[in-house]
C-alpha cells in the first residue's frame, strides 16, 4: 500500500502526538492524561492475559517482534495507545506495542525488581508492628488485592498479606486501589 508524502506527513504527527504526554508515572492516576482511544489513563499499569506475547517494534503485525514474554500476569505499563494496540514499557524499561486485547486490567506487580537477590517482609497486617507472615524475594510477581496508607494486600501461591507500596514495581507511589 502507498500513501502520500501529506499521509505519512499525518501519521507521523499522529504518532509523535500519541508520544507526546507520555512521562513517568504519577501518583495521581485519575490526574493522568487520558488515552485517545481507550479514554483511560496514560501512563497506566496492567498485566500480561497470556503465556505467549509478541512484543513488537511498531503498532500493527507487520512489525517486527523485538521479544515474546512467555508469563501471564506479567505487570507492564501503557504509556501510549493507537488503535489496537498498546505502546508498553516492562520492569526493566523495554518497550514496544503489544495487541490491546493480550492485556488484562487485573494487577500484578513484582517485588523490588532493582534489589537483587533481597528478601522482603510480607506482613500479616498493614502496619510495621504487625507479625511477619512471610519473606519475599525481589523478582517475585504479586498479584494486588488492594493499596492505600504506603502498603498493598497482595498475595500468590502460598502467601497473602501486606508489603509496602514503595517496594512493588506495577503500582504508582500513594495509589489507591481497591
Amino acid at each position: 500500500m502507498r500513501f502520500s508524502t501529506a499521509c505519512r506527513a499525518g501519521r507521523i504527527f499522529l504518532a509523535c502526538a500519541l508520544l507526546a504526554g507520555v512521562g513517568a508515572g504519577t501518583s495521581d492516576v485519575s490526574a493522568a492524561p487520558k488515552g485517545t482511544v481507550s479514554g483511560l489513563p496514560v501512563p497506566r499499569y496492567v498485566s500480561l492475559k497470556s503465556d505467549r506475547v509478541n512484543l513488537r517494534e511498531g503498532p500493527s503485525k507487520e512489525h517486527r517482534t523485538a521479544w515474546v514474554f512467555q508469563r501471564a500476569g506479567l505487570p507492564v505499563e501503557i504509556v501510549a495507545e493507537f488503535d489496537n494496540w498498546r505502546r508498553i514499557r516492562d520492569a526493566e524499561g523495554t518497550e514496544g506495542w503489544v495487541l490491546h486485547s493480550l492485556l488484562s486490567g487485573k494487577r500484578s506487580a513484582i517485588v523490588a525488581p532493582w534489589r537483587k537477590g533481597a528478601t522482603h517482609e510480607l506482613r500479616d497486617e498493614a502496619d510495621t508492628a504487625s507479625p511477619i507472615v512471610a519473606k519475599l524475594e525481589s523478582g517475585v510477581v504479586v498479584s494486588v488485592r488492594r493499596c492505600g496508607n504506603l502498603t498493598c494486600r497482595v498475595f500468590g501461591k502460598g502467601f497473602d498479606g501486606f508489603v509496602e507500596q514503595k517496594l512493588l514495581w506495577g503500582v504508582y507511589p500513594d495509589e489507591k486501589i481497591d
